[in-house]
C-alpha cells in the first residue's frame, strides 16, 4: 500500500483526521534559541483558509529565558502578529503545558499552566473557544504562521507540538506543517 503525502494529521488508514468538518495540522518543533528573539516557521498557508484553533503543547520542560512568545504571519514582507507580540513567559512550565490563540490579535496567547488544575471557557460575549481568524496567501511569497519567542543572555530548551484546525476558503486554502 503507498504512503499517502498531505498536510493535514491522518490517521492509521492515512485518512485524514477532521474534527467538526474541519482539517487538523500538527507539526513539532524544538526549542534551542540563544540570546536572540526566534521566529519558528510552523505551517505555511496556500491560498486562502479560516483557522478555527491555533494552539501548542510543551512535549518537553521548556527550559529557562523562553519569553515572549507569541504566534504571527510573515509573508517575507509584512509581520501581522496573530496574538499580541510582547506575549507570555514559557521559561521552566511543564509538559503539558498549553498556550491557545482564543481572543483577538490585540491580546496575548492564553497560557494553561498545568501546574494546577485548570478551567479556560470562553466569556459570555464569545460563542466559540477559539477565536476564529481569516489568512490569505500573498501573491507569489512564502506565507507561514510562526511562532516567536526571545532569550537574552542565556540560551532556552524545550519543544512543543503546534496544532491547527482549519477550513479552506478559497479553491487552492490549505495549511501545512513545515
Amino acid at each position: 500500500m503507498s504512503q499517502i503525502n498531505a498536510s493535514s494529521a491522518r490517521d492509521n488508514n492515512r485518512v485524514p483526521i477532521v474534527v467538526d468538518g474541519v482539517t487538523l495540522a500538527s507539526n513539532n518543533q524544538v526549542f534551542s534559541g540563544n540570546n536572540t528573539t526566534v521566529y519558528t516557521p510552523i505551517f505555511t498557508i496556500t491560498g486562502t483558509v479560516e483557522i478555527r484553533g491555533l494552539w501548542g503543547v510543551v512535549t518537553t520542560t521548556m527550559g529557562v529565558n523562553h519569553t515572549a512568545a507569541y504566534f504571527r504571519i510573515n509573508d517575507q514582507t509584512a509581520n501581522p502578529a496573530i496574538t499580541l507580540a510582547a506575549g507570555v513567559t514559557l521559561s521552566g512550565l511543564a509538559v503539558g503545558t498549553t498556550i491557545v490563540k482564543k481572543g483577538l490579535a490585540a491580546a496575548a496567547v492564553t497560557l494553561l499552566d498545568n501546574a494546577a488544575g485548570r478551567v479556560s471557557e470562553p466569556t459570555t460575549l464569545e460563542t466559540t473557544y477559539f477565536s476564529p481568524f481569516v489568512v490569505m496567501k500573498k501573491t507569489g511569497a512564502l506565507t507561514q504562521i510562526e511562532y516567536s519567542y526571545t532569550t537574552t543572555d542565556a540560551g532556552t530548551t524545550g519543544a512543543m507540538t503546534f496544532y491547527v484546525r482549519f477550513l479552506p476558503v478559497s479553491v487552492d486554502g490549505n495549511i501545512q506543517a513545515v
